[in-house]
């Protein structure tokens, strides 16, 4: 052991600090109260500029304050706001008669196309109602 090793200190383990003359800040106890009649007493700094009207309970409930404090967060006041789907902003841009004659001209054309592979085709294609025939005679 040479003189470069400390003796005597557990280096980060323990402060030396003590809490003499050394004051918390000023607290209050808010309460809230359950539909369980639970009550959750929780401190908030008197310094806090909202304290949440709602606490989440122990029993996983929303517990609603009951101690009168003068810097209550307010309400959300603002209206619910309708979430548009994919269909209301379809029924923005067309009608129904507009939606019925593009699906028309896109069956057909799906048809068309369908009808020129099926002429190029080299396989010959099997009835399905003559294979269940077959079937039920063999």
């Amino acid at each position: 052991m040479g003189e470069s090793s400390m003796r005597g200190s557990r280096l980060g383990s323990l402060s030396y600090e003590t809490d003499e003359h050394v004051e918390p800040a000023d607290r209050q106890l808010i309460q809230y109260a359950c539909e369980k009649e639970h009550l959750t007493a929780v401190p908030f700094s008197v310094e806090a500029e909202e304290i949440p009207l709602t606490w989440t309970c122990r029993c996983g409930g929303q517990a609603k304050v009951i101690t009168p404090v003068a810097n209550l967060a307010r309400p959300d006041e603002r209206p619910e706001r309708h979430v548009r789907t994919h269909w209301d902003m379809l029924m923005e841009r067309r009608t129904i008669a507009d939606l019925e004659a593009l699906l028309a001209e896109r069956l057909e054309l799906l048809h068309a196309s369908g009808r020129a592979s099926a002429e190029h085709d080299d396989v010959d294609h099997i009835d399905e109602g003559s294979v269940i025939e077959q079937r039920k005679s063999a």
